[in-house]
């Protein structure tokens, strides 16, 4: 995409949008800018890039300032499975690739609203340890999804609210996640996809003082509004973009009245084609 100003401005809309309802709600950015970008115009890895890049600032002062709450030791497995299955979710992304945007925006929206419900649905009971399955569930699918659309995360949230941290243990464990996974991410993009993410990194990376900014007002609002009345709202607007990413192609698909309107003039001359076509086949049946 040709980074023009008016394309410039809606792409900082939407990183700003994605980055203020993360921190105000505490989760969802990708949930946002992936498929905003993508019907903005830009592809899944540049989308994934412009992701990441806004996302550096917010999770660099996390674990400064929550590094005292996290337990190394805790780290060690979810970071390596989410890490492992990474290039796995990138893989099936170059075979994506092939596909018509419009299906690639469609499963996008899917996935979407799958995670959504998710999230919506699932309370699990907070507790002091979890089986380990549940944790090679967990981190598996979030870096297959992290490698794939760039939605990771809500696995991990799900994962950490089934724990009994409190909200500085929660947060700085995320927060952790988010930036051990950052460069292997950019530099799997960068190995697969080339310069492609090259322009929405750095128009991102020149952002980085304004999302700062957009980070305090979404950390300031949400404290103001409540988080379960953000979420709630957060929650809709999930659920409203998924479905119409899932919906759009049937509607794309759907003639509109200039294309099923009968032209006049060739309506008009259906009968001197026939009359024409009689003249040149002479009827040779015998009386």
């Amino acid at each position: 995409m040709d980074f023009q100003f008016a394309s410039l401005l809606t792409f900082s809309i939407i990183l700003c949008i994605g980055v203020f309802v993360q921190s105000a709600a505490g989760f969802a950015a990708g949930l946002l800018i992936i498929p905003a970008l993508l019907w903005f115009g830009l592809a899944i890895p540049e989308a994934q890039a412009s992701l990441l890049v806004a996302t550096i600032p917010q999770n660099v002062w996390g674990v400064y300032k929550f590094h005292a709450s996290v337990d190394r030791r805790e780290i060690l497995l979810p970071a390596i499975l989410r890490l492992s299955f990474l290039p796995v979710g990138m893989g099936v992304l170059v075979l994506l690739e092939a596909l018509p945007p419009t299906l690639l925006r469609q499963i996008v929206g899917a996935i979407l609203l799958l995670v959504t419900l998710a999230i919506a649905c699932l309370h699990p009971r907070p507790r002091a340890r979890l089986h380990q399955g549940w944790s090679m569930l967990a981190f598996s699918v979030s870096g297959f999804l992290q490698g794939l659309v760039g939605m990771g995360g809500p696995a991990m949230v799900l994962w950490v609210q089934a724990h009994d941290w409190d909200t500085r243990r929660s947060r700085g464990f995320l927060f952790s996640m988010y930036l051990v996974s950052l460069a292997p991410a950019m530099l799997g993009l960068s190995l697969l996809f080339g310069n492609r993410i090259l322009i929405p990194s750095l128009a991102t990376a020149l952002l980085t003082p304004l999302l700062l900014w957009i980070t305090s007002l979404g950390l300031r609002f949400g404290t103001w509004l409540g988080r379960r009345r953000l979420r709630r709202a957060t929650l809709a607007m999930l659920l409203l973009m998924g479905l119409t990413g899932v919906v759009e192609p049937f509607i794309s698909r759907r003639p509109t009245p200039a294309q099923t309107a009968v032209d006049p003039a060739a309506e008009s001359s259906l009968p001197e084609k026939s009359s024409a076509s009689a003249q040149k086949f002479p009827d040779t049946r015998v009386p």
